[in-house]
Formats: structure tokens, C-alpha cells, sequence
């Protein structure tokens, strides 16, 4: 009686390689990244055609104390779940301060920032000290170059304001790869926030 083989075909990993690696796999995993560059490089690129740089370095500086704020307030949330809806509340405010026009967006964050960190000292913070500490120094640093920036003479004004937004890209990338920060926020966010943030210190800087 002779025994019947069957061949049988290695199992190898190149194709399951090839899957993780096609471009709609690649683009399912960093659809944060290719969302930031969809919304900042046109107007890299081709600008907004105003021409008013102090106008854009008025703006940017504005918003950027958002930036701080939004990890502050998750911090003491304690649900990185929630980064994307605290970002849309706070695009939403935004835009109703700066429809009011009497209160500058930039003052009612920074007030919004201070209360919580007189919150997190007073009521304690879910990451703990050394967490909420780095996140105080944070908010300190990028409101300062905000609100400095939108106080000095407008050309020195944009490279503070830029020094901001470039430094919270590297804040963000930081919570990516720093063990004792990940779940501050969500790691979506803090891809997409680092790249934005880079993009739109590149653009301050380029302004004629």
C-alpha cells in the first residue's frame, strides 16, 4: 500500500505583508496625516490670496491657545475618547467669539485655561502630578507666545507665533511616543494636531 502525500504550500508572510502595506491599508492607518495635509497644503501652496500677513498671524495667534487648552481639558476628563468632540466644541466657540467681536477668542481661552489649572490643583488630576505639571507648563508656554505674539510689532509677532504652533506640533508627536503620556489625548488627534501645526508654522513663515 503506498501512502499518498499532498504538497503543501509554505505559509510565508509576504502576502500578508503586502495587504498591511498597499495603499488603501496605509491610508486606512494615517488618515489622520492625509487629512491634515488635505486641509493645509492649498493654502501652503497656492495661499489664501489676501496678501494680509498681519491679518493670518492675528488669526493663528488666536487659535493657538486652543491648542494647550484642548490637552487640559481632557487631561482632567480623563477620556481621550472625547479629544475630537472637545476639538469641535472648540472650533464652535471660536467662531461665536469671533462673531461677537467684543471679547478676543484669544482672552476667554486663556481664562478658560486658568480655571483649569486652578481646577486640576485644587481637585487633582486622573494622570497625576507630573502629568498635570507638564500640561501647566504647556499651556503656559503656548499662551505666552499667543498672546505676545499678537502684542509686539507684527513681523516679530509671526515668528512667536509660528515658534508656537511649531513648538505644539512637537508637543504633539511627544504624547505619541513618550509612554507616561499616551491616552492624554487621543493618538488620532495628536497625529493629525502635529502635523497641522507644523504645516501652519511653515505657512507663517513664508508669508510675504
Amino acid at each position: 500500500m503506498t501512502a499518498k502525500t499532498h504538497a503543501t504550500t509554505p505559509v510565508t508572510t509576504t502576502g500578508a505583508a503586502s495587504a498591511r502595506r498597499s495603499p488603501a491599508r496605509v491610508l486606512m492607518r494615517r488618515w489622520p496625516t492625509a487629512l491634515a495635509l488635505a486641509l493645509t497644503v492649498p493654502d501652503l501652496v497656492i495661499g489664501d490670496g489676501s496678501g494680509d500677513a498681519s491679518g493670518a498671524v492675528a488669526a493663528f495667534g488666536e487659535v493657538l491657545p486652543l491648542l494647550p487648552l484642548l490637552y487640559l481639558i481632557v487631561n482632567q476628563l480623563g477620556k481621550p475618547q472625547l479629544t475630537w468632540p472637545v476639538l469641535g466644541a472648540g472650533l464652535a466657540t471660536m467662531v461665536a467669539l469671533r462673531a461677537q467681536g467684543a471679547v478676543p477668542p484669544s482672552t476667554v481661552l486663556v481664562t478658560v485655561a486658568l480655571i483649569l489649572l486652578i481646577w486640576g490643583t485644587v481637585r487633582g488630576t486622573p494622570h497625576g502630578r507630573t502629568v498635570f505639571g507638564f500640561q501647566t507648563a504647556g499651556a503656559f508656554i503656548f499662551c505666552a507666545l499667543a498672546l505676545t505674539g499678537l502684542t509686539v510689532d507684527p513681523d516679530l509677532g509671526r515668528y512667536l507665533v509660528a515658534a508656537g504652533w511649531l513648538l505644539h506640533g512637537v508637543w504633539d508627536f511627544v504624547h505619541l511616543q513618550l509612554r507616561r503620556l499616551d491616552g492624554i489625548v487621543s493618538r488620532t488627534f495628536a497625529e493629525w494636531c502635529g502635523i497641522v501645526d507644523v504645516l501652519i508654522a511653515v505657512e507663517l513663515l513664508l508669508l510675504p
